[in-house]
């Protein structure tokens, strides 16, 4: 076997050993998980997650997770911890252990004095008669048979199989919160994923030139508009209702048709009617689907039934929308 194909079935083993041990763990929630799940739900506190090694690493993942969906999650060191981080717990905090073993030092050492806190103790843990699994209030067994390393010692099935018990509580959490896409943006304001969230229509026109002509403009006056406004386009309205656009398409259309008159027509000659629309308080990707459901490049946007401003699909594709 030559070196390619042996990293590809190293590879292809150690997924499928991971992917086995995840899918046993599916028999493992129980009641007690579901138990500890709602005293989190009903407490007033925190979560507050520790571990040592590698366990921590995944403590910090999690904690990420339960605050980006509604879950006010902080985490601690268990090493820190007796050296002044107990300070971090407050009095209706809940806190989340994990350790593979349950029987590390830095765990004996520091259960006993959450215990003494009388804050609840949730272990997320592969054994559950270790001293951890014995002293929780609440065991979510991470059970693994063995790790995916070859000599079974680098954390690696195990701190998977802990990661996704802290996914399965994390979104748990999330529906009995009714966290919704609303509250997600809160959390997420920056980036393409935020922007799907809570950027509105009149956050882009607002930023945007507003070409505007009245029906009786002259074709002098709409070029100049459109170079002016440098949209490509431009609204043809009459007391501040939109009558029609007129666009680049539309102007080369009447020249091709009208070429020896065209000094004579106004706007309403050449513009198209009815143009689409969408309301200016609309979300962005809202327009984006407008857009592409009609095979056009702009809308024109409306408040309280007047013309409030221009959307173009470049608009959309320098927000990360598209």
């Amino acid at each position: 076997m030559n070196t390619q194909d042996t990293i590809i079935s190293y590879a292809k083993k150690t997924i499928a050993e991971e992917a086995r041990a995840i899918a046993y763990l599916e028999e493992l929630i129980d009641e007690e998980f579901s138990n500890a799940v709602e005293n989190i739900h009903k407490s007033k506190g925190r979560v507050i997650i520790t571990g040592i090694g590698k366990s921590a690493i995944i403590a910090t993942k999690i904690v990420a997770t339960m605050n980006s969906t509604g879950t006010p999650a902080v985490f601690m060191h268990a090493a820190d911890a007796i050296h002044g981080d107990l300070g971090n717990i407050l009095e209706d905090d809940i806190v989340i252990c994990i350790s593979k073993s349950g029987n590390t030092p830095e765990i004996k050492v520091l259960v006993p004095l959450i215990k003494n806190f009388k804050n609840t103790l949730i272990a997320i843990t592969s054994n559950k008669e270790s001293f951890l699994g014995k002293e929780a209030d609440y065991v979510l067994h991470a059970y693994v048979e063995k790790e995916a390393c070859p000599n079974n010692l680098a954390p690696t099935t195990s701190t998977t199989a802990q990661l996704v018990i802290g996914d399965a509580l994390a979104v748990c959490l999330l529906h009995l919160q009714g966290f919704s896409s609303r509250d997600f943006a809160k959390y997420h304001p920056g980036g393409a994923l935020g922007k799907k969230l809570y950027l509105r229509v009149s956050d882009i026109t607002s930023q945007n030139e507003k070409p505007e002509v009245s029906p009786d403009s002259n074709i002098a006056s709409v070029i100049v508009e459109m170079t002016e406004k440098r949209l490509g386009a431009t609204a043809v309205t009459e007391n501040g209702v939109i009558l029609g656009i007129i666009t680049d398409g539309d102007l080369r259309r009447m020249l091709t048709t009208n070429i020896s008159s065209f000094e004579k027509l106004t706007a309403k000659d050449i513009m198209s009617p009815n143009p689409k629309s969408i309301n200016n308080d609309a979300m962005a990707v809202d327009a984006l689907e407008q857009l592409e459901e009609n095979s056009i490049s702009q809308l024109l946007a409306v408040e309280n039934g007047k013309y409030a401003g221009f959307l173009h699909i470049h608009d959309l594709v320098r927000e990360g929308i598209l």
